[in-house]
This record gives C-alpha cells, sequence and structure tokens, in this order.
C-alpha cells in the first residue's frame, strides 16, 4: 500500500513545480519520461525550504526552517516522511545516490537567507550561490547521469556553472522584488540604488561567461536529459538578452518577463536544433 502514499507523494512534487514555475516545468517535460519524476522531486524540495525563507513573512521562519530540516534528515535515515514533498525527495536521493554535503550546502545558503541581507564580498556571494544553486545542479546531474559516477565528475563543473547562470539571471530579473520585499542584496560591490550600465554589464558578462562552460556540458548529457536542460539553457539565455537591453532604471522599477508566446517559440526552436542535431 505504500505505493499508493509513493504515488501521491511524486504528484505532490509535480503540483509544487507546474504551480511555482512554469518555465522549469515546461523544460522538465522535455526530459525522459523515466527520469522526469526525479528532477520534479528534487524541485519540489528546494522550492519548500526556499518559500519557508522568502515568503512565509507572518510566521516564524526561523522555527519553521528548524522544523523543515529535521524533518528532512529524519526522512533520509528512515527513508519515509509523512510529507509528501520530503517523501518524495527522499526516495530521488537514495535512488541516485545524491552526495548528503549537496544537501546540507542547499540547507546553509537557505539558513543564511534568514539573516543575512547583503554580500559585501566575492567569497560569501560564491559561497551563497554554491549552496543555493550550483549544489542543485548536481542533484540533478546525479539523475541525469543515472550514477554514473565518471559521468557525474566529467560534467561537475558545467552543471554548476549552468546553475549559477540561472541563479544570477534570477537575482538580476528579481532586483527590485529582493530589495524592496526582502531587504537582500546579492551582487558583491554593486550599490543597487545606482546601478549603472557599466555595472550591469559587468553582471551580464560574468552570467555569459557560466552560460558557455554550462553549454559544453549540455552537449555531453545523456540523451534522456540534453533536451530538457537545452531547453532549460535557451529560455534563461533569452532572458538574459532581455535583461542586457533593459535599461538599468527600468530593471529596478520592474520584473522582466519572457511572455509566453516566446517561451513555446524557444520551444520549437530548441527541438528543431536538438533534431538537426546541432546540440553538440
Amino acid at each position: 500500500m505504500k505505493t499508493i502514499f509513493d504515488d501521491v507523494s511524486y504528484q505532490c512534487s509535480k503540483i509544487v513545480t507546474r504551480s511555482y514555475s512554469t518555465s522549469f516545468a515546461l523544460a522538465t517535460k522535455m526530459l525522459a519520461p523515466s527520469i522526469r519524476s526525479d528532477i520534479y522531486n528534487i524541485y519540489g524540495f528546494v522550492r519548500f525550504a526556499d518559500e519557508i525563507v522568502d515568503t512565509f513573512h507572518d510566521y516564524d521562519k526561523e522555527k519553521l526552517f528548524h522544523a523543515f530540516e529535521k524533518d528532512m534528515e529524519e526522512a533520509l535515515q528512515n527513508r519515509i516522511s509523512l510529507n509528501p514533498i520530503l517523501n518524495s525527495f527522499q526516495h530521488t536521493y537514495h535512488k541516485y545516490d545524491i552526495p548528503h554535503h549537496l544537501v546540507e550546502s542547499f540547507m546553509e545558503s537557505m539558513r543564511m537567507d534568514l539573516t543575512k541581507k547583503t554580500y559585501e564580498t566575492f567569497d560569501e556571494y560564491r559561497k551563497y550561490i554554491y549552496g543555493s544553486a550550483d549544489v542543485v545542479g548536481l542533484m540533478c546531474l546525479c539523475v541525469f547521469v543515472n550514477g554514473d559516477k565518471g559521468k557525474y565528475e566529467e560534467l561537475k563543473e558545467s552543471a554548476m556553472a549552468l546553475g549559477s547562470a540561472f541563479q544570477k539571471v534570477n537575482f538580476l530579473r528579481d532586483l527590485k522584488a529582493d530589495y524592496e520585499d526582502l531587504n537582500r542584496t546579492y551582487f558583491p560591490n554593486t550599490n543597487l540604488l545606482e546601478l549603472d550600465e557599466q555595472s550591469k554589464k559587468r553582471i551580464v558578462n560574468e552570467i555569459k561567461a557560466d552560460f558557455a562552460l554550462g553549454y559544453s556540458g549540455i552537449t555531453k548529457l545523456p540523451e534522456q536529459a540534453k533536451f530538457g536542460v537545452y531547453t532549460a539553457y535557451r529560455y534563461y539565455k533569452k532572458l538574459l538578452q532581455k535583461l542586457q537591453g533593459t535599461p538599468p532604471l527600468e530593471i529596478k522599477n520592474s520584473r522582466i518577463r519572457v511572455p509566453n508566446y516566446q517561451k513555446f517559440g524557444l520551444l520549437a526552436h530548441s527541438y528543431l536544433n536538438y533534431k538537426l542535431q546541432m546540440v553538440q
């Protein structure tokens, strides 16, 4: 009968993914069915942790976070949880032997969001991004390579770079919300109140370098994962292009988006490139 509970848990993670990120859900749908559920399971876990520190303003976030972390550790140890999101995550964690230090680093970065508001040095900034984004890319990589340790080590650096690129694009897109709603600034040595074209160019060039390294890994992914990851890559590249062409004042005062019709256009173009074997 536990099979029914597990199926319900997986469906919960899928619903979380579709509800919180249409773009990520679309890219995940492009993965092979054999690994799709596991990526939903990872996303559900990281999304819930992120929601605690980012949106539950009317509650004791620290208390909620510690309870979630305790439940997570018990789920990993006991291989079951009555929290369906944690139950689905522990399944994927054990199935692909995801290193525990990746989970620890992720939770450490989320814990930083409870109290830390600015990142004044590159080392602080890099540490936060590693825990909040790079390790999520590495968890997904464990699934993409189906536990192949050699392939994992080969693609590790590019997976981290792609995770960094996605996160930094989100930082640039969400400048207004992060600063006004959460009183946070992530980019070091950048005065967001006086963000100018030169500062924006420096950030954009940094992201482009991450994308270049990330793409080199996409071309070497197993076929079951390549198209889905390439779709996500194309979406975030398009978002970066829009941000690059947007004046700094507008970035500070609004949230730049890729309209749905452009997302589906990107999907069609990505599929054509993939079928023509241009992703190599």
